[in-house]
């Protein structure tokens, strides 16, 4: 595991400021939840009302004014976007740092094959997201018990395993990516984040454009749907799957082939 450990020390820095920074807003989130419950009603209501900036996020179906509401919307919004972004900084680098770094001698001097290296650096990719949500879960779980609000605990778990999986999703294509890749651009991985975010509220405001649902992995962790139905919409993750599988296995078919210098 040569490849996967060196991998993890490269990129224990960024893990560590990833995970405290979304595990930070996350905390703050759920901390300031029962200042703010006291006027709840009335931004509940507003939130409601707000036309087609509720319909965006979800707010006209939920009920800002019980904690997973809001939780659904606010903590949220801050693991989807942000854990996201750093899967997709995470992949899009994974299969195209040596060329950018100028390091590729540390892969050739080693005798492994093509196929081990994908493998070990996906696994670090994976190992990485899953960490940063580990600690998103734990500082969550604290925060919850510190304020003492009654959650679901089974609605919570859907919801960091929704939001677990769309990261993995999003690791696996930008991994996918980076096999095409000779510099690791992290514009392109942010790029297709945002991207993909902004189809899932296009997708909430039109019924027309509601088959954006299919290519975005934020349409399977609509707060709305999996506090409502206590569950993850099949449909839509099912898709997510197979286009994980796909990225994964571009990444192996390109980087045998690939010309690393």
């Amino acid at each position: 595991m040569t490849v996967f450990l060196h991998e993890l020390r490269q990129s224990r820095t960024a893990l560590i400021i990833w995970s405290a920074a979304i595990s930070f807003m996350l905390g703050v989130c759920i901390i300031i939840y029962p200042e703010m419950s006291t006027q709840m009603g009335d931004i509940s209501a507003m939130f409601s009302d707000m036309g087609v900036f509720s319909d965006a996020f979800g707010m006209d179906q939920l009920n800002f004014g019980e904690f997973m509401g809001y939780f659904g919307i606010e903590c949220g919004n801050v693991l989807g976007l942000g854990g996201a972004l750093f899967a997709a900084i995470a992949g899009v680098m994974a299969l195209a740092k040596e060329e950018r770094n100028k390091t590729a001698e540390f892969l050739l001097t080693h005798p492994i094959s093509r196929t081990r290296i994908v493998t070990e650096k996906l696994l670090a990719v994976l190992a990485q997201v899953c960490l940063l949500n580990a600690a998103a879960i734990a500082v969550s779980a604290v925060c919850i018990l510190i304020v003492g609000v009654e959650a679901d605990a089974t609605t919570l778990a859907l919801i960091f395993l929704a939001h677990l999986i769309l990261q993995l999703e999003i690791a696996a294509l930008t991994f996918g990516i980076s096999a095409f890749l000779r510099g690791g651009e992290l514009g392109l991985g942010l790029g297709l984040v945002f991207a993909l975010y902004f189809m899932n509220i296009l997708a909430n405001l039109s019924e027309d454009l509601e088959f954006l649902k299919f290519i975005t992995p934020f349409g399977y962790t609509d707060g709305a749907y999996i506090i409502g139905e206590k569950s993850i919409e099949i449909k839509y993750l099912a898709v997510g799957i197979v286009i994980s599988a796909l990225g994964i296995t571009a990444a192996y078919l390109k980087y045998r082939k690939k010309d690393i210098s």
